[in-house]
């Protein structure tokens, strides 16, 4: 009888013990505590509440990385003349040895994060809030996630101007109905590329589907040109991407038809000119209407009207000198290099403007 009581003794004594321990509860997304190892931020987006998504094309990988920024905020205006001079006084340096490689808005907080390369190519990351305090954003012991692209060009794989093709292998990111969607250049003899990843990250992915569009400032059907930016919309209860490339075509996708290994044929409905590169598109509201605004970096900004975009039925299949296709209106901003969502009916824009780069909040009632 004493050796029960006393094994009863020691297994209560092991219970309690154990009931001391803390464990630390897992964090959410399947996110692990660490320092990734970032070489590049050469495009940014929001995923779920405080989750900001980090493209990194020269690891060809996309990160996942936890702000801890998650307290709702009203949406204030941002105006800062010279963000580039502000934001170089910040790292210690000056505005020669700095480029703004992206910015998005926590939709959320509306703190604006600033993706920045620094002369010897060391990614840096930055936020501001509307006051205009700009603070680096620590990337070393932060709860993150990533996913390594498949079939990525290779680090030595040049185009015919030789130029690397790894830096292309993602040209834009966005988030969408629980995914992440990537835009870029892959290995394939069709190289222009979309990929919807599942998020949280599994480390599994399927196939990129590869993308072909008739370029009309080139005068033909191209596979290989990537997407340079995109985004999402519903026509009549079917989901389209709507991608912006180099010179500068506007193109629908079916999303039903970019399946995993598929290769998919856009529909060109509109040529906006070429010698430019579209930077970012987003949706505003103007007058209770959803309006398509395209950044670019040697054109005026753009308007698209949802309506036209819909009303088009045709597609672009002869080459075009100059515009063509949907109607657009050109906007008084030239060199716009970075556009993203403050509220339905604002934008925050980084803008190049005679050599000055100016942050500045539109008015909700021109763009």
């Amino acid at each position: 009888m004493k050796k029960i009581y006393l094994f009863a003794a020691a297994a209560s004594l092991g219970v309690l013990l154990f009931a001391g321990i803390n464990h630390k509860p897992a964090l959410p997304y399947g996110f692990t505590n660490g320092t990734p190892e970032i070489k590049s931020i050469t495009s940014l987006t929001f995923g779920p509440t405080g989750v900001l998504l980090l493209g990194d094309s020269h690891n060809a990988k996309v990160f996942a990385m936890d702000t801890k920024d998650s307290k709702k905020a009203d949406a204030k205006a941002y105006d800062v003349k010279g963000i580039d001079t502000k934001i170089a006084e910040a790292l210690g340096t000056t505005k020669e040895n700095i480029s703004i490689t992206d910015m998005a808005i926590n939709p959320v907080s509306k703190k604006l994060y600033i993706a920045v390369k620094s002369a010897d190519g060391t990614p840096v990351l930055l936020s501001m809030t509307p006051d205009n305090k700009i603070a680096p954003v620590s990337l070393k012991n932060v709860d993150f996630s990533a996913i390594e692209l498949n079939n990525a060009p290779s680090a030595e794989a040049k185009d015919r101007r030789g130029n690397s093709l790894r830096i292309t292998s993602i040209s834009d990111i966005g988030f969408a109905d629980g995914k992440l969607l990537v835009s870029g250049l892959c290995n394939k003899e069709f190289s222009s590329s979309f990929r919807s990843i599942g998020f949280p990250f599994t480390g599994k992915q399927e196939d990129e589907s590869t993308l072909e569009m008739y370029h009309t400032a080139h005068g033909r059907f191209e596979t290989t040109s990537p997407v340079r930016t995109f985004t999402t919309t519903s026509i009549d209860g079917k989901k389209y991407l709507v991608a912006a490339y180099t010179c500068t075509p506007l193109v629908l996708f079916p999303m039903d038809e970019l399946k995993p290994g598929a290769h998919v044929k856009g529909r060109t409905i509109a040529e906006m000119g070429n010698q430019n590169t579209p930077a970012d598109m987003i949706w505003l509201k103007e007058g209770g209407k959803e309006q398509l605004i395209m950044a670019n970096t040697n054109r005026p900004a753009t308007k698209v009207s949802f309506d036209d975009i819909k009303n088009f039925k045709g597609t672009l299949t002869q080459r075009i000198d100059g515009a063509g296709g949907t109607n657009f209106i050109k906007l008084p901003y030239e060199k716009v290099l970075q556009l993203d969502k403050l509220d339905d009916s604002r934008a925050v824009v980084i803008q190049n403007r005679d050599g000055q780069v100016d942050l500045w909040t539109s008015d909700g009632k021109n763009i």
